[in-house]
């Protein structure tokens, strides 16, 4: 191992990030904006304000600033759990044999065992400061939603969960450890809501999806007296809050002179793909570095490389704006495969834009490719990880691979977003060889594309 630069690499707290890291501000071709589904115009404060706190609809808005100043209360939230570790993969690369250096930026160190935390508590302190008593959301794998449970214990807020069916029976200690924070978990799609209704109607046996959690958890909230909505990944203020994760990694590196040729992340809805990059893709908008940028995304739900750009709705129901987005269709039901948190439809605006515009590439891996990264990785760091995380590893795996092939020596750097200790029974499938490797056909997509609204796409 290299004396210079350590296997672990952790900032002091003064060296944390102050403020958020607005990526929009800095791109010269902006996303197209959010359009209201009745007037097809762009959708103000007012439109969104009877689903979502003041704050992150003025963030979600925000296309100039490009720096957002952090509140003091959430960097205090912050210091709980933060900075997270950037590790230099040594043990993995040695069993590589590969020329390449690879580090990943760890985000499972909390108890909601990823990411998501970064953004579960700035939206449950906006929430408080509104005057909220509770607030609903959704979660695919559970991760979301623990963090979730976890910021509205900390903040005194009731919070409903509408969790993605086969996720619910795949993982019953989410279950659990959301209700110990005090979470009410409902299983989606259910009969406790209209648009619950209408899908089980449609389906009695579907296994539910992130779009038809997130259309229970609005029509809850806008029923309900002061409760709003809040979101744990796609739209942008959401990506705005995971940029703690990207600024950290940058300013760790920036200490020892690295810069990364290569980042990858893992790739859902978008937001912690999109908080990985954020200040290196500024860095390349600018000219001042060169880096490719890999989205990794299921095979069984290949929103980015199967995917139609086009204005759709960000729920089953139908009843969010539009966006403009690399999507299947909100009518997409994807497979149940084990990473619960990329199984959704459409993918952020923003990192949509990047996408078309050829700045981030994107590629998607069948479910056992991606469990044997996940052995490889577990074998030789030691740390078990998410299905979801899993995809970037065998990516990462795939580049540095390549580097050993070609003598290049390249900078790879990914996000490891969550753990998979809540993920058992997907590891227990892959031991038992009973998993399955599911891809959609054409004819499965167009079933999605065809839930596309009818509106001019421009």
């Amino acid at each position: 191992m290299s004396n210079k630069i350590p296997t672990r690499i952790y900032l002091s707290e003064d060296e944390m990030p102050k403020s958020w890291y607005n990526l929009r501000a800095i791109m010269k071709d902006k996303p197209d904006p959010m359009l209201h589904p009745g007037t097809l115009q762009p959708v103000t404060a007012a439109d969104l304000a009877p689903v979502f706190c003041n704050a992150v609809i003025e963030q979600e808005l925000d296309e100039s600033n490009l720096l957002v100043p952090i509140p003091d209360e959430i960097q205090d939230f912050y210091r709980a759990y933060r900075p997270s570790p950037l590790i230099r993969a040594y043990y993995l690369e040695k069993a590589l044999g590969t020329p390449a250096e690879i580090y990943y930026k760890f985000e499972g160190t909390n108890t909601s065992g990823s990411h998501k935390l970064n953004s579960a508590g700035p939206q449950a302190f906006y929430a408080k400061k509104d005057g909220l008593t509770s607030l609903t959301t959704e979660t695919g794998a559970g991760q979301w939603g623990t963090a979730m449970s976890m910021a509205c214990a900390f903040y005194d807020l009731k919070l409903i969960v509408y969790m993605v069916k086969i996720s619910s029976e795949q993982k019953p200690y989410r279950k659990a450890l959301m209700e110990s924070y005090g979470a009410n978990l409902i299983p989606s799609p259910s009969n406790t809501t209209e648009s619950g209704k209408k899908i089980l109607a449609g389906d009695p046996n579907t296994g539910g999806s992130l779009g038809c959690a997130i259309s229970e958890a609005i029509e809850t909230a806008v029923k309900t007296d002061k409760c709003r909505y809040v979101l744990g990944s796609v739209l942008n203020h959401v990506l705005l809050h995971q940029t703690v994760i990207g600024q950290e990694a940058k300013i760790a590196l920036d200490k020892f002179g690295i810069k990364p040729d290569i980042i990858i992340g893992c790739a859902g809805g978008g937001s912690n793909l999109g908080g990985l990059i954020a200040p290196f893709m500024g860095d390349k908008i600018e000219g001042k570095a060169n880096a490719r940028f890999i989205a990794v995304e299921p095979a069984s739900c290949p929103s980015f490389t199967r995917g139609r750009y086009a204005y759709d709705f960000g729920d089953t129901a139908q009843t969010t704006p539009l966006i403009r987005m690399m999507t299947l269709g909100s009518g997409y039901m994807p497979s149940p495969n084990h990473a619960g948190g990329l199984r959704y439809h459409g993918m952020n605006s923003t990192l949509a834009k990047l996408f078309k515009d050829g700045l981030l590439e994107a590629k998607a891996e069948v479910q056992t490719d991606v469990f044997d990264a996940a052995i490889q990785f577990m074998k030789t760091e030691g740390i078990l990880p998410a299905p979801e995380s899993s995809h970037a590893i065998k990516a990462a795996i795939d580049e540095a691979n390549e580097c050993k092939k070609t003598g290049k020596k390249k900078v790879i750097l990914f996000g490891l977003s969550g753990t998979g200790y809540f993920d058992m029974t997907a590891y227990t499938s892959y031991n038992n060889k009973t998993m399955n490797d599911q891809v959609p056909s054409d004819a499965d997509l167009e079933k999605g594309f065809a839930s596309i609204p009818a509106i001019p796409q421009g």
